[in-house]
């Protein structure tokens, strides 16, 4: 850090952050300021795609958030990772590429993000992407975030015949789920590209590392915007332990994520004047929708024994882990080189849904998140969950201090709505499971187990057993100019204030129909243009499909008859 001042400063090395530092930097017109709190990503254990379970559990590189105890879980408290490090949870999470489904970002513009509709985001999701098989009407060709389908489905026959079981369900086979069908079984993508993680360090802070008008700090903890008057003129920070206060020309731009956000807003005195009041913050400016309207998936890891030696549980010993290292290390193919999830899935839960609610992660294994394995033998699980759902919570400070972690409240499972469709999800992947093409393959169910069948066994288990998926949003949402809870305005901008932005997953106002990463980094890449002052990428007309007949069926054909 050579100056004290810069035309833009934005907060958190993230998801977004990296995207916007790589655009607002490319003309060289203006200077940049990247501020990360972590440190760098230059660590095997990040690169490597199946390591993905060693970040997520270090603490140099996980905030390592959990959430109060949630009243409808039993009080447990979820755990609630946040990447600490160049690349932010990019550098952490499980590489899994999902846009989410169409409909999602025309519900974000139902709900008050004018412009953020299906049509308008696609052309920023293309404009980042470089996916393996090339540029189509859907999908990017030359842009800086490699994706690819891993090692595409090639190290087990289970991939295919999860595929081949939903399709004998009665659902379709999807050639493409973010392209022109997201509903359907098939394989699925991730951020890796030449066998290497894509996170947005490296695939969008890299290369622009070396433009002179960027600058990028590291280990800066961010205490607050500052303020003077109704515009944000710099930021207050703890820098090589040393209380620092840097200066924006034109603005600054929180890029720290769906809970940092609202906490630094907090801190800065803007939010609603109870919490900031019992936090010991003065309040500077009203804005109650602060913290608000945070939202997640959850999961299970629905687990069955394997009957033929197919998995990948004779993988997890010490001995083929570090064959699969060195090969990685050597050639950047094989088992490394692949997050393991494949095949995947996307359904609706019942008719009258009209967009699929429902996700499916499919993994050749029997394992834990930590990457040890949970029984002996073979195995295999599907990551599954209802991606809609109606609960929502909220972030809020309890102190000044930047160094306190801030109270989280999912509040999972409040709504009935969502009770009643883990139910269905249930009942669903059962069916699935039994059709003719895993009979070579499914062995008895480990968990949730025969046992677990009423309405009653099923909502029990899934209060003791379900996590998060790790996609935390909505904290800092776009809305319209008469909902009391919006954030920001349709620009990013903070409602009521000048020069400053919010670019993260806080600004949904939906959680989309799947991962998040995606959708994040798209944002970041509309909300370049729309800073910058450029013309928005051309609005398309690309068809999407929606079952003809989403109002009276649950699926296309009727199962084929399951044992």
């Amino acid at each position: 850090m050579t100056q004290a001042i810069y035309d833009y400063i934005i907060i958190g090395a993230g998801s977004a952050g990296c995207v916007l530092a790589n655009r607002l930097s490319a003309c060289g017109q203006y200077t940049v300021l990247l501020v990360e709190a972590g440190g760098s990503d230059k660590n095997i254990l990040i690169q490597m795609p199946t390591a993905l379970s060693y970040p997520m559990a270090m603490k140099t590189y996980n905030w390592g958030y959990y959430s109060d105890p949630e009243p409808f879980l039993g009080n447990r408290q979820i755990s609630c990772p946040r990447g600490k490090a160049l690349g932010g949870s990019s550098s952490i999470n499980g590489m899994v590429y999902v846009r989410g489904h169409a409909l999602d970002f025309d519900e974000w513009e139902r709900r008050g993000a004018a412009g953020w509709g299906y049509q308008d985001c696609l052309p920023y999701f293309r404009r980042s992407e470089a996916w393996q098989n090339g540029a189509d009407d859907y999908r990017g060709g030359r842009g800086e975030l490699g994706v690819s389908g891993g090692n595409n489905m090639s190290f087990s026959p289970l991939y295919q015949a999860f595929i081949d079981a939903g399709v004998e369900a009665g659902y379709s086979h999807t050639d493409d789920y973010n392209g022109y069908r997201q509903e359907g079984f098939g394989a699925m993508h991730m951020t890796v590209c030449g066998g290497v993680r894509q996170s947005t360090s490296h695939a969008f802070l890299k290369p622009a590392k070396k433009r002179t008008n960027l600058t990028v700090i590291t280990h800066a903890l961010v205490d607050r915007v500052v303020l003077e008057g109704k515009r944000a003129v710099g930021i207050a920070l703890s820098y090589k332990g040393k209380s620092t206060v840097l200066h924006a020309k034109k603005e600054v731009i929180l890029c720290a994520g769906s809970i940092a956000s609202p906490a630094i807003l907090q801190r800065s005195g803007i939010g609603d004047e109870a919490t900031l009041s019992a936090a010991g913050v003065k309040q500077v400016h009203h804005l109650p929708g602060v913290g608000k309207n945070l939202q997640d998936h959850l999961e299970v890891y629905f687990q069955f024994h394997c009957k033929q030696p197919v998995s990948l549980n004779s993988k997890l010993g010490l001995f083929s882990k570090l064959l699969i290292g060195a090969r990685w290390v050597l050639f950047k193919t094989g088992l490394g080189a692949t997050n393991h999830f494949e095949a995947c899935a996307f359904i609706r839960s019942k008719a009258g849904v009209k967009w699929p609610d429902i996700q499916y992660h499919f993994l050749p294994a029997a394992m834990r998140y930590d990457g040890t394995v949970s029984i002996k033998g073979h195995g295999f699980q599907v990551h599954v969950g209802p991606n809609k759902p109606k609960s929502r919570g909220r972030v809020q400070i309890t102190s000044p201090d930047p160094n306190q972690a801030p109270s989280i409240l999912f509040n999972y499972l409040a709504h009935d709505d969502d009770v009643a469709a883990w139910r269905q999800c249930i009942r669903l992947t059962r069916e699935i499971m039994a059709q003719p093409a895993m009979d070579l393959y499914c062995g008895d169910e480990i968990q949730p187990g025969y046992a677990v069948h009423s309405d009653k066994d099923i909502d029990a288990w899934v209060r003791d057993n379900v996590e998060s998926a790790y996609h935390p949003c909505g904290t800092c949402k776009i809305g319209a100019d008469d909902d009391p809870l919006a954030v920001v305005d349709k620009n990013c901008q903070v409602r009521g204030l000048e020069a400053l932005r919010v670019v993260d997953a806080s600004v949904f106002p939906t959680v989309p129909n799947g991962n998040i990463n995606a959708p994040i980094i798209m944002v970041a890449e509309k909300a370049a243009d729309i800073i910058l002052g450029n013309p928005a990428l051309v609005h398309t007309n690309a068809p999407m499909w929606i079952d003809e007949a989403w109002q009276t069926r649950q699926r296309e054909r009727q199962p084929v008859k399951s044992r």
